[in-house]
């Protein structure tokens, strides 16, 4: 049996569930999970970005094992271990016995217990897919924080062209904000007031620390790969990066009144 994703993944309307159908894949390479347990972490990995509701997570879990790429473990009742001595105590007698009651019906065939995901072969190769494939118009924050969480997962060469294609949407994106203040759009609209030209600066802003981010991430990937430590390459990044420029005063520099610089 295929897997096909091509029609699913390449739909916008459908992009969330490449990137939830991603992150549950991610966990489970990782060991694996109940609903519950997926749900918890899912929410802390994703919890700033996208809610994660049990109505979106079971569908996805029954998609990823209709089509092969996960299966369903059934966890092992815990079994009675027989008669269990005396304590003396009637208090420690009582709670023994409820103790040894729960066990025993949990110990009965035909319990329901809560089942277990595992990854499979066909799922490791859908994760390494989705982990490159292109990102929906609209979609590419969330799916690129779901992806580098699992960034460890990828070969070299595969997190290098991740960042890489990540630093080029960021530096797209940052070209298309840089317009002169107050200049009128094409089609006649109005012209800019102060609180959206400071949304677009704010936009502009962050686009532009979230490059330097990346770009921090690919100087880091390179050095790693000439055996430099993580820790000296990014001591080294922001050495440069705070270091003074002669050309400028300090913005806490004060200078005596008739004083130049």
């Amino acid at each position: 049996m295929e897997f096909d994703i091509s029609d699913r993944y390449i739909d916008p309307h459908e992009s969330g569930l490449a990137v939830l159908e991603l992150a549950v894949l991610g966990l489970l390479k990782e060991q694996p999970l109940h609903g519950y347990e997926l749900k918890k972490r899912l929410g802390e990995m994703l919890g700033f970005l996208w809610g994660v509701s049990y109505g979106s997570l079971y569908p996805a879990l029954r998609r990823l094992e209709a089509g092969g790429a996960i299966e369903i473990v059934e966890p092992t009742p815990p079994r009675s271990t027989g008669s269990t001595p005396s304590t003396g105590s009637l208090t420690g007698d009582l709670a023994t016995a409820r103790l040894r009651a729960v066990a025993d019906r949990l110990a009965t065939p035909g319990r329901r217990t809560r089942k277990a995901y595992r990854i499979t072969d066909r799922g490791e190769e859908l994760f390494a897919e989705l982990m490159l494939a292109d990102d929906a118009p609209g979609d590419d924050e969330k799916a690129f924080a779901v992806k580098l969480a699992f960034c460890s997962h990828l070969p070299r060469e595969s997190r290098l062209e991740l960042l890489r294609r990540r630093h080029d949407a960021l530096a797209a994106r940052l070209a298309s904000t840089r317009r002169p203040p107050g200049r009128k759009d094409r089609s006649g609209g109005r012209v800019p007031d102060r609180y959206t030209r400071a949304l677009v600066e704010h936009r502009t802003s962050s686009t532009r620390r979230d490059l330097e981010w990346v770009d921090g991430l690919i100087s880091e990937e390179r050095a790693a790969a000439d055996g430099v430590p993580p820790a000296a390459a990014s001591d080294s990044m922001q050495s440069a990066e705070t270091e003074p420029d002669d050309s400028t005063a300090r913005p806490d520099t004060v200078l005596p009144e008739g004083a130049t610089a």
